[in-house]
């Protein structure tokens, strides 16, 4: 399918004036941007730009809040637990961490909680704010219910990612970044608009039959725990998404399982509320309330040197480290522009028509 280039400034300079003309401060609107863009960079397409019409969706329909006053709820020294105020979780989520990371200065380590808050990008993004301070980060959000549990038919779960960043000394720092199903929701759209079916073991039908219809879940169907079926572990994805759901909104106070409010525009609202909005849940760890932040640091570069030396199956491909193919992917995007598809540069033509934005 025929793409466009962009560069990454063009993005986010429209992306950023898209979200201050819905009422966001500049502040936010140009957070918001960066942490938006920054998945287009990192070659997560399914979590960039195209996303911005779901954002103003859920503007339109008074489910986000662009002048969020956002306030912590209850602390400890190393604990907080934050009301996003229904605001953009592109926001709520970094304004959290840095939170943490302020804990963390102070008493080693800082976990946060978050409720009332809406869909927050990548989830590395967060995680990787740690980095620069000399600490591990870490971060988790629970999301639109589209995910059935092994053995299941209904959709329970979210995609539930989980991302942790650790610091290095020279090599290029690890980050773990990985939703808990099979595929991303964004990658069955991604699909839709390539007009292509998926791979199986990605999504069943509503009777749990395996299908690899793109448009499965407007149908009723559901996606498939990371694992696809019990016979592959399915059951350990199952795990993992339930652990992230709980921690981002059974801790906080958040909606949780299938009460957790859609992004997706086709699905509605639950009338009924366990909690309040989306949950997240970030954390950083200072190194050095563990052992001196150099040792640790120079001893992941020869984690990272020693699992590069592993012999490959097929000499054509290296065994890579959690975070390369994104690192390779921004130097790549940044020096020769951001490949958007055709639907989504329409799409976002007729956004910045709407809000007197030019592209």
């Amino acid at each position: 399918m025929e793409v466009q280039l962009f560069n990454h400034t063009q993005l986010i300079s429209f992306t950023t004036q898209v979200l201050h003309a819905i009422g966001h401060s500049a502040e936010d609107a140009a957070l918001a941007a960066d942490v938006l863009i920054s998945a287009d960079l990192r070659g997560v397409d399914s979590h960039g730009v195209a996303r911005l019409r779901g954002y103003i969706n859920l503007w339109k329909a008074q489910r986000m809040n662009p002048k969020p006053v956002i306030r912590i709820e209850h602390e400890t020294p190393s604990t907080a637990t934050v009301d996003g105020d229904l605001g953009l979780g592109l926001v709520v989520a970094p304004k959290a961490m840095e939170i943490a990371i302020a804990k963390a200065k102070e008493v080693g380590t800082g976990w946060v909680a978050i409720n009332n808050s809406n869909h927050y990008g990548i989830a590395g993004y967060h995680a990787m704010m740690a980095l620069e301070h000399d600490m591990i980060g870490i971060s988790l959000t629970n999301a639109t219910p589209t995910t059935a549990p092994t053995f299941g038919k209904q959709r329970m779960l979210g995609t539930n990612p989980i991302a942790v960043a650790f610091p290095t000394e020279n090599q290029p720092p690890f980050v773990a970044d990985f939703s808990t199903t099979t595929a991303a929701v964004g990658k069955l759209e991604i699909l839709q608009r390539k007009n292509m079916d998926t791979p199986s073991g990605w999504i069943q039908d509503a009777d749990g039959n395996g299908i690899t219809d793109a448009h499965g879940l407007k149908k009723g169907g559901s996606l498939l725990p990371l694992g696809s079926d019990r016979e592959h572990s399915s059951h350990k994805g199952y795990c993992l998404g339930s652990v992230v759901d709980i921690m981002c909104a059974v801790l906080s106070g958040a909606n949780y399982g299938p009460w957790v409010p859609p992004f997706l525009a086709f699905m509605q609202p639950s009338a009924e509320q366990v909690g309040k909005g989306i949950g997240h849940f970030v954390g950083a760890m200072r190194i050095d309330a563990f052992r001196p932040a150099d040792d640790f640091k120079r001893h992941m570069d020869n984690w990272i040197e020693t699992f590069r030396t592993c012999e490959p199956i097929n000499e054509n491909q290296s065994v890579i480290i959690p975070g390369d193919p994104e690192r390779e992917m921004t130097q790549e995007r940044l020096n020769g522009g951001i490949p958007l598809l055709m639907p989504v540069v329409e799409d976002l033509m007729d956004i910045g028509k709407t809000f007197g934005v030019k592209l």
